[in-house]
């Protein structure tokens, strides 16, 4: 557990689930298919013992779909969501994750500064493309994006 200014970032634990689903819906990015089972591969913000941000990904071999992504908007501008990218990155590092994809319709230009560039659907590997994310979840219009893990 790492503490910033108030914020205490930790991996979620399984009765984290509620409020990052919540979060997310007020994100408006998709809940629906999270399980306790993704919870190791999440990050939490938190201030004042209130989820205030998360992040995660679904791991396929040495590249993952960043997911999730998510800072309340009372919160934002802060630098929660690239204290929260950091970590992320840290974390991927460690176990080996390469690269990332993800899928946005409002970060783009964000995800941009970060590093990322924007691939055909076409171009995404089998592993990632056949997530619920890219299939179903997300709409057709979503852009993305991948980086190599920094």
């Amino acid at each position: 557990m790492l503490t910033r200014s108030g914020l205490t970032f930790a991996i979620a634990a399984p009765e984290d689930l509620g409020a990052i689903r919540e979060l997310l819906d007020q994100c408006e990015l998709p809940s629906s298919d999270l399980s306790p089972a993704h919870l190791a591969d999440f990050l939490t913000c938190r201030r004042a013992g209130r989820l205030v941000g998360t992040v995660g990904w679904e791991r396929a071999g040495q590249i993952a779909l960043l997911r999730s992504l998510a800072v309340s908007s009372d919160h934002r501008g802060q630098g929660i969501a690239r204290d929260l990218w950091t970590r992320v990155c840290d974390r991927a590092r460690s176990v080996g994750i390469v690269r990332f994809y993800l899928l946005t319709t409002t970060a783009a230009a964000l995800f941009e500064r970060w590093g990322f560039a924007r691939v055909p659907r076409e171009d995404v590997p089998p592993p990632i493309r056949t997530t619920p994310e890219l299939t179903t979840l997300c709409p057709s219009s979503a852009v993305v994006m991948s980086a190599p893990v920094i």
